[in-house]
């Protein structure tokens, strides 16, 4: 297991040197003359052309978009001729692939602006057919859904630029022709008030920030008169615009983004450009080029990671949340009926889980895995009792609601997940009983599952789990007398193939559980005929052989969700017959019997666990 040292002094002067900062910048939508889906990113530290990201659920004209530090969405526009939609995406900005829906505005929308302080984005004005509008909605970035009223602008209008600080949001000119400048107070609700105004009224403009200052560049005076002109406000204050520069050449329906020392504006129109501008957002002068576009391109938006209202999270890296500090989280599950709550531990602290937020539905017999960012949920029974072949997510470091990931090769229940640091493994299950491993790759939102190989014979009631190189499937049913197995098997996650034998058991058992570092896995309870076992079995991953015993849970149970870090393996709820809230744990190393951990929320089995530190990410 990678050791983490934070360097907190070291941190703080590095954030104030603005070298700790999101720095991927994403385009998204456009005219090229057809309306496009495309996404296109760049570093924002950096200069050079477009790399590919992937696509928007469909092709739009005049979306707009806000961010997060780890999502970028992008609502509205027109999806054909003169069709305008409500409908948002989402992706996740350090990853690559297609966007997810998020939800919608509460109406159709086109040609609106933005702001965001890393937790709320805010959508204010644009055009709803046949005019202007002057309403500001919001919506939470860690909890998909609709957006909700905030409030209204003073004036009426659309293609505005808009951009913010950490506490304000600011929108300034756009059409009908318009010189107002407008601010809002990002974390409150209710009417926007005026800042001040442009040096002349412009519509179909742009803007992007730093912490402190503003800038509003190029547009129209006139419908057939675009400029170059760049202007600059300081956020925290009131007041009429200030001369900055000019960028390098005149064109409105532009996109923009920034972090918090470069802003960039992206193609355009007057005629349609592929240019990419970037200006030093502390000093004033004149623009200079980036790069391109891949194609020429306006009537685009673009999003930042590093976009001035997203704070610095100093704090971050810490005992609460780390890359690898073993936050543990239990999604799902039967409790008795079914639910959708997402509990979160941190594995080195002993105590109560609390809530992290919910899976998109209620889910049960689902498998589940996780990177060192992400947990994820796969298939399983949605509500209904119908299975699903749908995969969700949520971030670690982010507390909030389950977004869709994509889509598992079968619809199927009681499989297995395990996962390295890459790959996502789910494999086995009940209805029918099927022998199907597949994987996903945890970094690329929108990637559906693919065929990884067979299990030695169909298979559920699985327990799994995982070094950075092997999967390991413990135990299980194989829908046929006798119902429980005592096979170990194994495969390398990072190829694919069918599974090779490691040894047995040291019993039959079903409805079972695994955990690991990343050299030790451990088989913790389950069933075995007649009745619930309390066993823990052990095995050296690296090797093949036989489990040997380890000790005992607290009480015999079957079903548990387990996860684990480098040093602790937790074994969470189940049936003793009765469902139970208990989580044992044990330190992995060493052999010997469980002790408590502290208590989930609600007593629930056949929910599922992962963590950001398991032994398949060391």
């Amino acid at each position: 297991m990678t050791t983490y040292v934070w360097d907190i002094k070291g941190r703080y002067k590095a954030t104030m040197n603005n070298e700790i900062r999101g720095d991927r910048g994403i385009v998204g939508g456009g005219i090229e003359p057809t309306y496009v889906n495309t996404m296109e990113y760049v570093s924002i530290t950096a200069t050079g052309n477009t790399t590919d990201f992937g696509n928007l659920s469909i092709a739009r004209k005049s979306p707009f978009g806000a961010n997060s530090s780890t999502r970028a969405i992008f609502g509205g526009g027109y999806s054909t001729g003169s069709t305008q939609v409500a409908t948002i995406d989402a992706v996740e900005v350090s990853s690559t692939g297609n966007a997810f829906d998020f939800g919608d505005f509460t109406g159709n929308r086109t040609d609106g602006s933005s702001c965001s302080n890393g937790t709320r984005g805010l959508f204010l004005g644009g055009y709803l057919s046949p005019a202007a509008v002057n309403i500001i909605e919001h919506a939470s970035f860690a909890s998909a859904g609709d957006t909700v009223d905030f409030g209204d602008l003073t004036v009426a209008r659309y293609y505005a630029a808009g951009f913010e600080s950490e506490t304000r949001g600011i929108v300034g000119g756009g059409g009908p022709t318009t010189n107002v400048i407008d601010y809002v107070t990002i974390l409150t609700t209710g009417n926007a008030t005026d800042f001040g105004d442009l040096s002349a009224a412009r519509h179909n403009l742009a803007g992007c920030s730093s912490k402190t200052r503003g800038l509003i560049g190029m547009g129209g005076e006139s419908p057939d008169s675009p400029v170059t002109t760049i202007e600059y406000i300081t956020i925290a204050s009131t007041g009429n615009t200030t001369d900055f520069g000019d960028s390098t050449d005149a064109r409105t329906h532009t996109g923009s983004t920034s972090n918090n020392v470069r802003g960039l504006w992206f193609g355009g129109l007057f005629e349609r450009v592929d240019t990419i501008d970037y200006i030093t957002i502390a000093s004033t002068g004149d623009a200079a080029d980036f790069g391109n576009l891949s194609a020429v391109r306006s009537h685009l938006t673009a999003n930042s990671n590093g976009r001035a209202g997203i704070p610095d999270n100093l704090q971050r890296p810490s005992v609460n949340y780390m890359p690898g500090s073993g936050r543990g989280l239990f999604g799902g599950g039967l409790s008795p009926g079914s639910t959708n709550v997402i509990d979160f531990i941190h594995i080195p602290t002993l105590g109560n889980a609390v809530d992290f937020g919910n899976l998109k539905g209620n889910r049960y017999y689902h498998s589940a895995f996780g990177s060192s960012t992400r947990y994820f949920s796969m298939a399983g029974v949605a509500p209904a009792d119908a299975s699903t072949n749908d995969v969700e997510y949520v971030q670690f470091a982010t507390k909030g609601n389950g977004a869709f990931f994509s889509d598992a090769t079968v619809e199927n229940r009681e499989m297995v997940g395990l996962s390295n640091a890459t790959r996502g493994i789910s494999a086995g299950g009940s209805s029918p009983y099927i022998d199907v491993i597949e994987y996903i790759t945890m970094a690329s939102t929108g990637t559906d599952g693919l065929d990884f190989g067979n299990l030695a014979a169909a298979t559920s009631y699985m327990g799994g789990l995982a070094s950075p190189t092997r999967g390991v499937f413990v135990g299980g049913n194989p829908g046929s007398s006798p119902n429980e197995l005592n096979v170990i098997q194994y495969i390398t996650i990072g190829s694919t193939g069918n599974t090779t034998d490691f040894g047995d058991l040291t019993t039959t058992v079903s409805n079972t559980n695994g955990a690991a570092s990343s050299t030790r896995g451990l088989r913790m309870g389950g069933y075995t005929s007649p009745g619930r076992t309390n066993i823990i079995d052990y095995i050296t991953i690296a090797s093949t052989g036989d489990a040997s015993d380890f000790g005992d849970l607290t009480a015999a149970r079957s079903n548990p969700g387990c996860t684990a870090n480098a040093t602790r393996a937790i074994a969470a709820g189940g049936s003793t017959p009765s469902i139970v809230n208990t989580m044992d744990y044990v330190t992995i190393a060493s052999a010997g019997d469980a002790s408590d951990f502290g208590d989930l929320p609600l007593s629930v089995h056949h929910h599922e666990g992962s963590s950001n530190g398991h032994g398949g990410l060391s």
